[in-house]
């Protein structure tokens, strides 16, 4: 397999997109005036602690307070005294490893108001809520994670092969690793050599006698260990040399990954390319057309089916539908084959948009079981390749797969897009009869308390033309009724839901109008 690893700037947005076989795969952005802390280290202080929820705020130095939950506190790696907790030898997205938390410890037990505490951050701010933190703190490297606190190694469940699991395993036996760490060996080391290792926990110690100076330096909130940047993230994380070649469009970004591939990856073969060509870099790959299909609610597929995701507040809903593929033999076939190539897409569209938390997805209703049971295995293979952590439950009764994805972060669509104004992110607004009505109320209501009153109703073009062909008899018997004068303003610089009154005292003569005036620009 082939695959590209784009890296573009352009006004002091960062974007990587990484092509498998030209086919867009992943996408990631960062924006220099966005504040992303996901893997920080932080001094800080608990703010408040809440032991209905136990949970504690802990003030860190930014916007809002960090959340820390009793499960996540229950054991500093400072603290060697404590009992160690378990571990899985697995990885979720970062680099960092899933744990098991063992505590039956209440949070007032743990930490004091006012009290000075040391939290990694592992959910970046979301809408409203906080930075979600942790005590146990992880470092990533190219090959391992570095858990302080920790007195065992662990191995990627993504490394399959038993023989080269022993390995692995043959090769920490033989190494001096401190007593007060633990590592987990990541999906990327399979192959890697002893020298690979130390030169991951050299670079892995020293970051952590570093961090133990500035925790003695350093006031509280403070941060005492800041990750690195989208760009180096992703050839750590993502860089595979035996296939892969990066391509980057900007001169700094160039200087910086390649001094960033000669210290921390000495040993790899590196296709690192500069990008020379006129025409831009997303472009010249028809990259940009793939990023905007990315945050449209419909994905059409290859068959002619499509699906359609909606991401709501607490969920995110995706339907799958088979529009206009009709297959070739029976109902039921094309039913599957419509499902596993969905199946397929979704997990490729939940990467691309990185949409995280509850997922809800409506395949089409299929009669035979073992279809069924098919379409639960591909989708789970497809999500294997998600290095976001995942957990997807059996097909239910209504034929509706509930999983969950790990969401460290604002989706795509979040952090690009905001509510409409005119909507309120609704996706949709009053019609042009339903607005008729309320003018209609908006002016009774106008009228009700006195009488004798000049009364200038603006209003969208589109109600106001209807309003004075469809109403004008009603408006005509108000202006009798109460004594009054009223005029319709057509102001195209309205929405469709703006109604503006202007109410002034009656003169002596008056007329009756209901003529639109539409002002002039400027008006």
């Amino acid at each position: 397999m082939k695959r590209d690893i784009l890296i573009s700037l352009e006004a002091n947005e960062k974007r990587v997109a990484i092509l498998e076989n030209g086919v867009l795969e992943e996408f990631f952005i960062e924006r220099a005036d966005q504040k992303y802390m996901l893997g920080n280290i932080y001094k800080g202080t608990v703010r408040t602690i809440i032991p209905g929820i136990e949970a504690a705020f802990i003030n860190i130095g930014s916007e809002k307070d960090g959340f820390l939950y009793v499960t996540d506190a229950v054991r500093n790696p400072l603290d060697a005294e404590e009992e160690p907790v378990e571990v899985e030898a697995e990885e979720e997205e970062g680099g960092r490893p899933r744990r098991k938390h063992v505590s039956r410890m209440k949070i007032n037990e743990l930490l004091k108001e006012g009290q000075e505490v040391i939290v990694q951050v592992v959910k970046d701010p979301i809408r409203t809520k906080g930075p979600r933190l942790t005590t146990f703190f992880s470092f990533p490297a190219r090959y391992l994670v570095m858990m302080p606190g920790e007195k065992r190694m662990g191995l990627s469940r993504r490394i399959d092969n038993p023989k080269e699991r022993e390995r692995i395993r043959a090769i920490f036996s033989r190494m001096e690793i401190p007593n007060e760490v633990g590592f987990i060996v990541r999906t990327a080391a399979e192959g890697k050599s002893d020298k690979e290792f130390e030169r991951d926990i050299r670079y892995l110690l020293g970051i952590w006698n570093q961090l133990m100076k500035d925790i003695n330096q350093k006031p509280a909130p403070s941060l005492i260990h800041e990750e690195l940047d989208l760009v180096e993230r992703i050839v750590r994380d993502f860089y595979m040399e035996e296939s892969d070649t990066i391509v980057v469009d900007d001169k700094g970004i160039y200087a910086k990954l390649a001094n960033f591939i000669k210290v921390y990856m000495p040993e790899e073969h590196v296709n690192l390319q500069m990008y020379h060509e006129r025409a831009p870099l997303f472009e010249k790959f028809n990259i940009e057309r793939e990023i905007e299909k990315t945050f449209q609610k419909t994905v059409y597929l290859k068959s002619g089916g499509h699906l359609v995701i909606e991401q709501t507040e607490s969920l995110v809903a995706i339907d799958v539908n088979t529009g206009k593929f009709t297959g070739r033999h029976n109902l039921e076939e094309t039913v599957y084959r419509t499902n596993c190539e969905a199946a397929r897409e979704i997990s490729r569209q939940l990467r691309l948009r990185d949409i995280g938390g509850i997922i809800i997805v409506d395949f089409i209703d299929m009669e035979e079981e073992e279809h069924r049971r098919s379409l639960l295995r591909i989708f789970k293979e497809a999500m294997r390749r998600d290095r976001a952590k995942t957990n997807i439950l059996k097909i239910s009764e209504l034929g509706l797969v509930e999983m969950t994805r790990q969401r460290v972060r604002p989706s795509h669509e979040s952090a690009l897009y905001q509510p409409c104004p005119n909507c309120g992110g609704k996706g949709m607004v009053k019609s042009v009869p339903t607005m008729l009505i309320q003018a209609v109320k908006q002016i009774k209501k106008s009228f009700s308390d006195s009488k004798r009153k000049t009364l200038e109703v603006s209003m969208n073009p589109e109600v106001a033309e209807r309003l004075v062909v469809q109403e004008k008899r009603l408006l005509r018997s108000l202006e009798h009724q109460y004594k009054s004068r009223v005029t319709i303003l057509a102001n195209p610089a309205l929405h469709i839901e703006e109604i503006r009154m202007n109410i002034s005292k009656m003169p002596e003569r008056f007329g009756f109008l209901n003529k639109i005036w539409t002002p002039r620009r400027g008006s």
